[in-house]
């Protein structure tokens, strides 16, 4: 019988071999690449220490050793412009990001410079004050008031009495920002107190408007023992270490005249700040001052 030799395993020793000399001639090509980078490690190290004896540099890399110098250029000046715009985006941000903090807050305070607190975030503070000597009366259906829960017991007019107070609120310096004091100022006294009504018969807004509240005709809730022959006038705001408005005085003022006029108001009628009927610092120092300056204030109660 011929023999014949096994010529699968035959093949099997070649492939084995030529896959060993496969992996010696790559480990020899590695070799080849680490010394590369060794001698260039050791050629930027010899110019970093040259560098700092005053030696001269060499024409390898400075950003990439081993790379041609070109090459080391081209990626600094990529590296750089992309440093460069990464700057200017953060300060496109920045900015954005300032603007839409400031555009917030003016949302807020209505002018970037009201800091008072409680305006309602849509509100619009404008330079819409009443200075030109006319009597402006906003009624309960214009600052958005609520009716009263029972009908109101009437005045015997004309009453002999205008008691003068502040609301210990803050201020408020435009119609939107009073409106919203008094529409407070009546869920207190309604809610709060459980009146009927809100208890000041009429309001003084800083913006030197009238906030009608009871009106000239119904008794009001605002001094005890003197409420049924007496006018409740209410500055809005807190007037111990500031001062009202000018517009303030001067529509109460000419809503006092008007009373007299419409015989609301007896010609020869008291007016008292409301600390000499009742235990309080109502209406605040410094309005008080100013009242007692005003005709027919009265020390006598």
């Amino acid at each position: 019988m011929k023999m014949v030799p096994n010529i699968s395993w035959q093949c099997d020793k070649c492939l084995g071999q030529a896959r060993t000399e496969w992996l010696e001639k790559r480990l020899r090509e590695h070799e080849k690449r680490l010394e590369i980078l060794e001698g260039s490690l050791e050629q930027r190290a010899s110019e970093l220490i040259g560098a700092k004896s005053g030696e001269p540099a060499t024409n390898a890399s400075t950003l990439c050793p081993g790379l041609p110098h070109t090459i080391g250029r081209k990626a600094l000046v990529i590296t750089g412009t992309f440093v460069l715009l990464t700057i200017i985006l953060g300060v496109v941000l920045a900015q954005t990001t300032t603007f839409f903090e400031e555009t917030v807050h003016k949302s807020k305070n209505a002018d970037g410079e009201d800091s008072r607190q409680n305006i309602p975030i849509n509100s619009t503070i404008d330079d819409d004050v009443v200075a030109n000597g006319t009597l402006e009366l906003v009624d309960v259906g214009r600052w958005g008031g609520s009716p009263s829960k029972h009908p109101l017991d009437r005045l015997s007019l004309p009453v002999h009495r205008v008691i003068i107070s502040h609301t210990a609120s803050e201020s408020c310096e435009s119609e939107e920002v009073c409106k919203y004091r008094v529409r407070v100022i009546q869920e207190f006294h309604m809610n709060g107190w459980g009146w009927d009504d809100v208890g000041y018969n009429f309001m003084v807004g800083g913006d030197g408007r009238i906030y009608v509240g009871r009106g000239w005709d119904c008794v009001g809730a605002h001094t005890k023992g003197y409420n049924m022959d007496s006018i409740g006038i209410s500055f809005i705001g807190t007037f111990n270490k500031i001062l009202p408005t000018e517009q303030q005085l001067q529509a109460c003022q000419l809503l006092i005249a008007e009373g007299v006029r419409l015989k609301k108001l007896d010609p020869d009628y008291k007016l008292y700040g409301h600390r000499q009927l009742s235990a309080t610092e109502s209406p605040g120092a410094l309005l008080y001052k100013i009242i007692k300056t005003w005709p027919h204030w009265s020390s006598v109660v």
